[in-house]
């Protein structure tokens, strides 16, 4: 139900916002069409402490509501946000971008003369958009669907404070409550065999159907200019998400960190910072290493091989943490308990637990999790380099390396440095992951927000949440800044 609710919600949002500001001009519609991106910045556990804390039955608004109306609670209505539907909608609004993306550009990519003859037919602007656009963008919208809907199946904070039982919060259980690591792994089963699907039910979706443009010679659609009420109409709708999924947690997030904040003294909570960014850093240095190498590999040598490696290592964005997690401790510990029973029979010697009590592990799990964000920059950015480059500088006597090294790679420093943000901000905000693998004493800002929010300490979670939020802000520019140069 969560799942279905969030697909909805997230496709009506980004398509609407993406047509809007793709097909209309309207006042404030050049700010909104890159504002719409601002809650990717916003992790959805972050958002959901945000609006608990505002419309529980303590919060500000619900208290302001009795002390204007002398009614107590229970003599009045007000909507539950710790709800199926309330989560649903936090997720929605955290998760939408992905469709608005996708949908913006291949809103961008139709042919303007399609919409213009559509209009001398007779049809109107909301009927361009219903009968036309939208069945010819049916791709992206599934594509933007199936990205957030992987989202919310990976999604553990936001679903555990809204106390929804979920396979995220049941594979937490199992593994820390009752111990039980069969019943953990066969959760992280089940739930692996959920993406699975959602992964084959997207594929099947696009058919044998072609959706590209009949000829070569196209315009792009000219934007329609709005007046009046459509004009307030069309801001509102662009508005409205950009407020729910950004701007209100946003300034609650800042509103209580000025009034309280987190208690520890800034020699207590600059380790959970330092942990972050060290971890962040890591794992990002070595997903842009590592799908550089992939992607150049593929590039110099186009073979069947390098290709499924390709496609192999991108499957684990597509994983949720938690099953993550359990596939990387299981047989890692597995790994050390045997060489630590084998040393000590043998030498009388305890390694202790090398690689599953360690960062290592950790590290490799944002790997996995995440390798498939770097391939796709780094992919991205070398489509846009011409073969011919490295060919000229082979005549000129370079081997590969050096004409990769001297001729491409500075071209495609910006995907690298792309790349390296989006892993940076991704590994700065997973929890799950984090949660399960972390060793002993080994807190991050995700962690810290986590352990308060579950004591419902919100207030004090402010900090470290606006922290996140503030990281991940960063690669949101950098995207808005391609947006407007493209």
């Amino acid at each position: 139900m969560l799942a279905v609710l969030v697909g909805l919600l997230t496709a009506s949002t980004g398509a609407l916002a993406a047509w809007l500001v793709t097909a209309c001009r309207f006042p404030g519609s050049r700010v909104l069409e890159l504002a719409l991106l601002l809650p990717m910045a916003m992790p959805a556990y972050v958002c959901g402490y945000a609006y608990t804390w505002a419309l529980d039955v303590a919060g500000p608004v619900q208290t302001a509501l009795r002390d204007a109306t002398g009614l107590r609670w229970g003599q009045y209505w007000f909507p539950e946000i710790r709800s199926l539907p309330g989560a649903a909608l936090v997720l929605g609004m955290v998760l939408y971008p992905y469709v608005y993306l996708l949908c913006r550009s291949a809103f961008q990519q139709q042919s303007g003369g399609l919409i213009e003859a559509s209009r001398t037919l007779g049809q109107s602007l909301t009927g361009c958009f219903l009968r036309l656009a939208l069945p010819m963008a049916r791709p992206a919208i599934i594509g933007g669907m199936a990205l957030a809907l992987m989202e919310t199946l990976a999604d553990f904070g936001t679903v555990q404070h809204f106390g929804l039982r979920t396979f995220t919060t049941g594979l937490y259980e199992a593994w820390f409550g009752l111990g039980d690591r069969g019943a953990a792994s066969q959760l992280a089963a089940c739930l692996m065999g959920l993406v699975t699907l959602l992964l084959l039910l997207e594929h099947l979706s696009r058919g044998g159907r072609r959706f590209h443009p009949t000829t070569s010679r196209t315009a792009a659609p000219r934007p329609v200019a709005l007046r009046g009420w459509p004009a307030a109409a069309a801001f509102a709708a662009c508005a409205l998400p950009v407020a729910l999924g950004f701007l209100v947690p946003a300034g609650v997030l800042l509103v209580l960190m000025l009034q309280v904040g987190d208690p520890l003294a800034p020699g207590r909570f600059l380790p959970f910072a330092r942990n972050s960014l060290l971890l962040a850093a890591g794992a990002a240095t070595l997903a842009v290493l590592l799908a550089a190498l992939l992607a150049w590999a593929a590039r110099l040598h186009p073979r069947p091989a390098q290709r499924a490696a390709l496609r192999l290592a991108g499957l684990g964005y597509a994983i949720p943490g938690s099953v993550i997690a359990v596939g990387t401790l299981v047989p890692l510990g597995l790994f050390d308990n045997a060489l630590d029973a084998w040393m000590r029979h043998h030498l009388g010697l305890s390694t202790g637990l090398l690689l599953s009590g360690g960062v290592a592990a950790l590290i490799f799990a944002y790997l996995v999790r995440f390798l498939a964000v770097a391939l796709s920059a780094v992919e991205a950015g070398l489509a846009r380099i011409r073969p011919s480059l490295r060919e000229a500088a082979r005549v000129l006597g370079a081997t590969p390396g050096a004409a990769v090294l001297r001729a491409e790679l500075p071209l495609a420093r910006g995907s690298l440095l792309t790349a390296f943000l989006l892993v940076f901000v991704d590994t700065m905000k997973e929890l799950p992951a984090t949660l399960i693998i972390r060793p002993f004493d080994f807190d991050t800002l995700a962690v810290r927000v986590h352990s308060l929010a579950a004591d419902e300490r919100l207030a004090e979670a402010s900090t470290a949440a606006l922290l996140i939020v503030v990281t991940g802000l960063l690669p949101v520019l950098a995207l808005t800044r391609a947006m407007r140069r493209g």
